[in-house]
């Protein structure tokens, strides 16, 4: 070969149209191909087109998919290709994907009868509806997988890739192995044949990394525009499909591929067997804020946390600050919050919801000892049975102020801020790793900080991050808070910045920039001249300079006494909201939605009454989007409903 890409997809597609059995879809703004089940024979060409001067597969060669998986059942395998040859039903070369799992599958002669080999990549998860670029690299024994230009996955086998595969009467099937079960129901955009290179440098060079590509048919290159006069579109798009209008149908298997217009909010969705995927919608806009719902909590909220249980509903868990009755878990019933659940809780500052596999978690992290002067802050986990969460971990803290889950190279990990231990506010918090044999967290790494409020975890491209909200030292608030990197297996410190009683970050991308906001509560220093006001301060806004590697400053914001940042869309505009909560002399104080403007950064656009506003989430619904925000100094919650036009 010579070393130019082998276009598998593009071989597929006639020149001046589509082969039977294909049609386009465009999703979040790019296309791919939906593949028909009834003729999966239709959908393959001879390997001699590809191969026109040598008749045996490379021995060293990458595969390059672009892909948008549709959820896939959990016995389900789903194949992507295949290479077969035509009097045998064994698969030469071919790659296919179930739950979580990504197959390798190659044919070894090396033996007199033959027998397949399958590489397994666990822990690889497509199956949530978005586009992802997938790299294959094979070499000898070596296989190494990278998803969206993330850390690469390496296995080793015992048995290599043969050196001299034969292609000689084999043919390429697309998204199937020439038979109905098993064909690939997502939509696909890329599918390459780099031979006796890595393709990831080739691919992992541009911003947008889950579609990246090296290769694309031409039907996909080009969105289609309304034809002028009497012409016909260029490119067949599928128009025999069911559309139905009205209110929300349901969405089961029965459903699958059928369209629902909603004509309030001006959308059409598409039903993948359980939920509705927005394919085309009317941007709306924010005209203005509405009080929507008091949600009267047992005593002053300290955070608030909205979740979706997949089937079972929308959550809203809410910090308590006084035992009892303790903190309490609320349901989304015909429009509004419901007490659904009370749990005994001391101090409560925050929830975190989280998964791991089928499991669900919600953490709290508890600020003051129980009843028998043990400190530790609580994970529940979801009973499916008793439809309610209970006690599954207990864990030792030290004033827990903030929870934080994610996920790096497939394992799970839960960070808990440490606020202070007696009057030491310079403490340990602690990072723990999931341990998949016992099914609880460990202890991995320590970290230390000072009168910390907040973690946030966030990712850029293949490198993950984690920032800590220092806040007091015991002397002063004005002392730096750190960006720490995971390399090597451990957080390592990235960048320090000096904040004022940093209680919160928040990142958040617009477009392909990113973006890391800090709420500053307030200025203090014993060492320094008392200020006119401890809480009037500016809060601010770092981007991350791609060049420089760091986070420089993009925008101060005055703020009073901050104590949270929550961004959110409403259609194509930008948010940011901030929880100010004192301004010196009354905790009556406007909480300000900020308008993303472009050059003019973050320009106030709403002034939001609130009392000692301690926590914001944004959350949708069929009916409509919502800000939900908990007070500190009154046992009163707010939902508040975004207007649109």
């Amino acid at each position: 070969t010579d070393l130019r890409p082998l276009d598998i997809l593009s071989e597929v597609v006639p020149a001046h149209g589509l082969a039977r059995g294909m049609r386009v879809f465009q999703v979040q703004g790019v296309q791919g191909f939906q593949l028909a089940t009834s003729r999966p024979r239709s959908l393959g060409f001879p390997a001699s087109r590809l191969f026109i001067h040598c008749d045996r597969f490379p021995e060293e060669f990458s595969i390059i998919v672009t892909l948008r998986v549709l959820s896939v059942p959990a016995k389900r395998n789903e194949y992507i290709f295949t290479l077969m040859a035509e009097e045998s039903p064994s698969v030469l070369v071919g790659l296919r994907y179930g739950p979580d799992k990504l197959h390798f599958l190659f044919w070894s002669q090396e033996r007199a009868s033959g027998w397949q080999t399958r590489v397994t990549f666990p822990n690889v998860s497509l199956s949530d509806n978005q586009w992802h670029t997938l790299v294959l690299a094979v070499s000898g024994q070596s296989f190494s997988l990278t998803v969206d230009c993330s850390i690469p996955k390496d296995v080793v086998v015992e048995t290599p890739f043969p050196a001299s595969l034969s292609v000689k009467r084999a043919s390429f099937y697309l998204g199937n192995r020439r038979r109905r079960k098993g064909v690939f129901t997502g939509l696909l955009r890329q599918l390459v044949l780099l031979p006796g290179a890595d393709a990831t440098p080739r691919i992992c060079t541009t911003m947008n990394l889950k579609v990246a590509t090296l290769s694309v048919p031409t039907v996909l290159q080009d969105v289609p525009t309304k034809p002028a006069s009497n012409e016909v579109l260029k490119y067949p798009y599928e128009t025999d499909t069911k559309v139905t209008l009205g209110s929300r149908p349901p969405c089961t298997k029965q459903e699958k591929m059928q369209f629902w217009f909603n004509a309030s909010r001006r959308g059409l969705y598409l039903c993948n067997g359980s939920s509705w995927i927005s394919m085309l919608e009317v941007k709306q806009k924010l005209d203005y804020v509405e009080e929507y719902q008091n949600l009267v909590t047992s005593s002053e909220t300290m955070g608030v946390e909205v979740f979706t249980i997949p089937k079972v509903g929308l959550f809203a868990a809410t910090a308590n600050r006084y035992t009892p009755p303790g903190s309490a878990i609320y349901k989304w019933t015909e429009g509004k919050f419901v007490l659904y659940q009370n749990i005994p809780t001391y101090q409560a500052q925050s929830w975190k919801y989280f998964t791991i596999g089928k499991k669900i978690f919600l953490a709290v992290a508890n600020f003051e000892q129980n009843d028998r002067g043990q400190e530790f802050s609580v994970i529940y986990k979801w009973s499916r049975r008793k439809e309610k969460f209970i006690t599954y971990q207990r864990i030792t803290t030290h004033s827990a102020r903030d929870w934080e889950a994610f996920v790096i190279e497939g394992e799970a990990f839960l960070a808990v801020v440490n606020h202070r231990e007696g009057n030491n506010h310079n403490i340990d918090s602690v990072i723990y790793r999931w341990n998949p044999r016992t099914g609880l967290f460990e202890t991995n790494q320590t970290i230390p900080t000072s009168g910390a409020y907040d973690w946030e975890f966030f990712t850029i491209g293949p490198y993950s991050f984690l920032a800590v909200a220092n806040t007091f030292n015991g002397t002063s608030t004005r002392i730096y808070s750190h960006i720490y990197i995971w390399l090597s297996g451990s957080f390592q410190l990235f960048q320090s910045i000096l904040t004022f009683g940093a209680a919160d970050w928040e990142v958040f991308h617009i477009g392909d920039r990113v973006f890391l906001a800090v709420a500053n509560s307030h200025s203090y220093d014993s060492g320094m001249p008392v200020p006119s006001n401890f809480y009037a301060i500016n809060s601010s806004i770092y981007e991350l300079n791609i060049t420089a590697q760091m986070f420089v400053k993009f925008q101060d914001l005055l703020t009073y006494s901050a104590l949270d940042w929550e961004f959110f869309s409403v259609g194509d505009d930008s948010f940011l909201v901030v929880a100010n909560s004192f301004d010196g002399f009354t905790f009556s104080v406007n909480s300000i939605i900020y308008r993303w403007q472009g050059y003019e950064g973050f320009v106030a656009a709403h002034h939001l009454p609130t009392v000692g506003c301690r926590d914001w989430e944004a959350f949708h619904t069929a009916e409509g989007s919502y800000l939900l925000y908990s007070s500190a100094k009154e046992p009163l919650s707010k939902v508040l409903k975004l207007k649109t036009t």
